[in-house]
């Protein structure tokens, strides 16, 4: 991964180091006697070529060499061998004509003891082996002028650091920037529910903590998006499904209103049936409303003290049916009972209901690596293949299924199964019967 971190500490090393280099560059051309005599044009070369001539023409003409470069550039040169005695002249320059001292009232400021800088050399023949001493002396107006030429070259560097810097530092600002007012502009659509989710696409395919933020904020948009719309969905399906038990409410009171006493009594369980489905209907449309509530941390879940209380439940309810249960030893799982529970429970009685009398209704729990697969058996007629998709959208009632509840337990019992980061699969039994599948990570939701 190119992460931005590495990148903004490269940015801030890179900066310190060109900083500190050039400084100690621009320290160097100030101050630095070798650097001085390596790049004056009074001082440059000016040992070897002395060193050559001296050897090859004799002290005359070394000397006429020095006087030459004396009056060129004002840098007076004296030249010792390695027992210390003058291979030059003493220097009439320096000697004579150095600036006598200012008066007492003079005001000018302070100038240095000695009018030049001194700097050495020491300097080996590459013929004869023998070394020479060269000491220079260069009046400091002299070293002041070719400093403010010379700085021509490390302000150029300097001028181009900076503008390697400047072009990093924008494009590093740039890639920092841009994918924020991305994320802005998609936050900002995301408020006003139109949140594209392709919108962010590009974004998500860097590999750094922007294209991973990006990434996680496209999940979320697609996962409101999907609560949005299918809250909406549910509402319309809601104000449908009401309509049937209302209308036919208001028919029998419409009814019993204009019946006599002994017509009311034949009108008041149908009355008292209508409500019951009301009920039932404001019952599972709340039921599955809360599974997207907060339920807090998970807990673990003892499946075959639920599977054993759910069994008991329906004994009481209808002791005619039977319900087997195969579970497989060891079972350790994380979620919500209560949730769990409810989507059991609504299979189990989709099941019931649709499995013939005398058939029993079958549980399986087992491990599939790091999943459980619970799953519900019946021996009914089954789904047709086209339907199965379907199965499980809120309201949804395959054809021939109309009568037998609201079309709410498969909705419920998928929803359950997302919270706990699984899923729900339906499907034909191959030996016939309908099975339904909870598939259930062991690790604990979040």
């Amino acid at each position: 991964m190119r992460s931005l971190f590495w990148r903004v500490l490269a940015a801030f090393w890179l900066a310190l180091v060109l900083v500190a280099g050039l400084s100690m560059l621009l320290g160097r051309a100030l101050n630095n006697d070798a650097l001085i005599i390596a790049r004056h044009p009074g001082m440059q070369d000016l040992a070897a070529r002395w060193t050559e001539r001296y050897e090859a023409q004799g002290a005359l003409a070394a000397q006429f060499l020095l006087d030459e470069n004396r009056r060129q550039y004002r840098v007076s040169v004296q030249v010792l061998d390695d027992a210390g005695r003058h291979l030059s002249s003493r220097d009439p320059i320096v000697r004579h004509n150095r600036p006598p001292p200012p008066p007492e009232s003079d005001n000018r400021p302070h100038l240095p003891r000695f009018p030049w800088r001194q700097l050495s050399q020491e300097y080996t023949s590459p013929k004869t082996g023998q070394s020479y001493f060269f000491i220079y002396r260069i009046p400091h107006e002299e070293l002041q002028e070719w400093r403010h030429d010379s700085l021509l070259w490390p302000l150029s560097a300097l001028f181009i650091a900076l503008v390697v810097l400047t072009l990093f530092s924008l494009l590093l600002t740039a890639s920092i920037t841009r994918p924020l007012n991305r994320l802005r502009r998609a936050v900002h659509d995301l408020g006003q529910t139109s949140y594209q989710q392709n919108s962010l696409a590009r974004l998500a395919d860097r590999r750094d903590e922007l294209g991973v933020l990006a990434l996680d904020f496209n999940r979320m948009g697609a996962r409101l998006q999907g609560l949005i719309g299918s809250q909406r969905q549910l509402l319309r399906d809601v104000s449908h499904e009401l309509r049937s038990p209302l209308a036919r409410l208001r028919i029998a009171l419409a009814l019993a209103e204009r019946a006599d006493a002994q017509e009311r009594a034949h009108l008041w369980p149908r009355l008292t049936q209508e409500c019951d489905r009301l009920e039932a209907l404001i019952g599972e449309i709340l039921a599955l409303a809360r599974l997207d509530a907060d339920l807090g941390a998970a807990r673990p879940i003892d499946l075959t003290e639920l599977v054993a209380r759910l069994r008991n439940d329906y004994a009481l309810s209808t002791p005619d049916r039977e319900i087997r249960s195969e579970l497989a030893p060891g079972l350790e799982l994380s979620g919500w009972p209560d949730m769990l529970e409810r989507a059991l429970d609504n299979l189990l009685r989709n099941a019931l209901r649709f499995s013939p009398a005398g058939q029993p209704v079958e549980i399986h729990a087992k491990r599939q690596g790091e999943h459980l697969l619970l799953s519900v058996r019946d021996h009914g007629p089954g789904v047709a293949e086209e339907h199965l998709a379907r199965l499980g959208e809120p309201f949804y009632r395959a054809p021939g299924q109309s009568a037998a509840g609201h079309g709410l337990g498969l909705a419920i019992a998928r929803r359950a199964a997302e919270r706990h980061n699984g899923r729900l699969i339906l499907a034909n039994h191959p030996d016939g019967g309908f099975v339904a599948t909870l598939d259930l990570p062991l690790t604990t939701p979040r």
